[in-house]
């Protein structure tokens, strides 16, 4: 097999850390962001292209109708807000990309382009924007809103969201700050303009009152598990977060979002699609097992792993039998997620599909030594055609333990293989997701 690179990302939330483990770093007070900022320092010496920030904006009830499965075990909440982290991280290391996610159902647009901007400066080019629409009616409830709006018209939306903002990025010409000291100029007035905007559903004048950020627009990253989901990702998205079930679900994913994007006019090699995985590894593979065995037997992971996927699809996991299959259904939440963990047409038990492959987010699995899961991501992204992968940990909490198996573990034996990058190239976010 021909060595070629892919990229590496992270996937993870600021919320506690595996406060009950033997490997605790904080002993589940990370409030301080020293922990996170750690770790992106950690990633960096990886040269992962970046860590992504995940949210939501309410503490769910959806599983047994009660929060009670949710704050026991820290699922998601407590969790804070991702934009302050991104930029103490961002102003802690000088190469990594630092996503933050925000959603265009509850940010005002010219509110989120402005802060768009700011963080794209403090991290001299770093920063990246995950977007989401939201997809929990308790997040809605906090804003003053019965019920999100139906699923596909919340992307209807977003796409006018993006017009504007992106609008708002180019209210500043590249060469408005002029800084000429003879005039005592420090911007010129024609080269910064309202865009006056009027759509459907957002109205702005502008310009924004901040700088053009140094990529123009921060990077876009964005999962569309949906068609209307694909459909936007593969327009707007520089990088898109993909959950697949196994190598033809992500191969055809993968090309399906390609040829979305070629039928748009853009060229598909500038989206990275980065499919999410969570390693499981030891020094030897039975070890490995072991491991992985030991978590899928642990009696809170089932109750965990139906709350979390509850939470996002707002369907009550609870109320069916753990030994039988799913009845149809549908939902105004997470669509993509659903499809992915229900595995329609497959007749697996409802306790099966939360142990299938040892992870909700798995796209492939990965149990074994370094070397192994290393050579296993290069065979998988060779069928696959590419883009990377998506490191997220198993269950809902990360340690200091787990990041250095990657980044001191996983990491070096992908670089042996010329699988992954061992330097940056560029300086700015963007040209380092292209490079390859």
């Amino acid at each position: 097999m021909s060595a070629k690179p892919f990229h590496l990302g992270w996937f993870m939330s600021f919320a506690v850390d595996e406060w009950n483990s033997p490997f605790s770093a904080s002993g589940g007070s990370p409030w301080s962001g020293e922990f996170y900022i750690e770790m992106a320092q950690a990633l960096e010496r990886a040269c992962f292209d970046y860590i992504m920030i995940e949210d939501t904006l309410m503490v769910s009830d959806v599983y047994g109708g009660t929060s009670e499965t949710y704050l026991k075990h820290a699922l998601m909440a407590p969790k804070h807000d991702p934009a302050p982290l991104a930029a103490i991280m961002a102003a802690a290391t000088s190469r990594i990309g630092v996503v933050a996610t925000m959603s265009t159902t509850f940010y005002p647009p010219f509110l989120l382009a402005r802060l768009c901007a700011t963080l794209d400066h403090i991290a001299k080019g770093r920063f990246g924007w995950n977007i989401v629409t939201s997809g929990e009616d308790a997040a809605a409830q906090n804003f003053g809103m019965d019920k999100l709006t139906e699923h596909d018209l919340r992307y209807e939306i977003a796409d006018e969201y993006l017009d504007v903002v992106c609008q708002l990025f180019d209210s500043w010409e590249p060469d408005a700050v002029v800084m000429d000291r003879e005039t005592n100029t420090y911007a010129d007035f024609k080269k910064v303009h309202p865009i006056n905007f009027e759509g459907k559903y957002f109205k702005s004048r502008g310009p924004l009152n901040t700088v053009r950020p140094p990529q123009g627009r921060p990077v876009f990253v964005q999962a569309g598990g949906s068609p209307p989901g694909r459909q936007f990702a593969s327009k707007h998205a520089d990088s898109i977060i993909a959950v697949a079930n196994g190598i033809d679900g992500m191969k055809s994913y993968r090309d399906d979002v390609r040829a979305r994007a070629t039928a748009q006019g853009r060229n598909p090699d500038d989206i990275k699609v980065l499919f999410v995985v969570s390693p499981i590894m030891g020094a030897t593979e039975s070890a490995a097992r072991a491991t992985q065995k030991r978590m899928s037997e642990d009696p809170a992971a089932i109750e965990q792993a139906l709350a979390g996927i509850a939470s996002v699809t707002d369907i009550d996991f609870s109320k069916f039998d753990l030994d039988e299959p799913l009845p149809p259904m549908t939902t105004n939440g997470e669509r993509g997620s659903l499809d992915k963990f229900a595995q329609w047409g497959s007749n697996k038990t409802l306790r099966q599909l939360v142990l299938d492959n040892g992870s909700l987010s798995d796209s492939v699995e990965l149990v074994g030594t370094p070397d192994q899961c290393a050579e296993r991501m290069g065979e998988v992204m060779e069928e696959v055609g590419g883009d990377g992968f998506l490191i997220s940990r198993p269950g809902f909490h990360v340690s200091r333990h787990y990041i250095a198996e990657i980044t001191d573990g996983l990491v070096p034996a992908l670089q042996r293989r010329g699988l992954s990058r061992s330097v940056y190239t560029h300086e700015q976010f963007r040209d380092n997701l292209r490079d390859f």
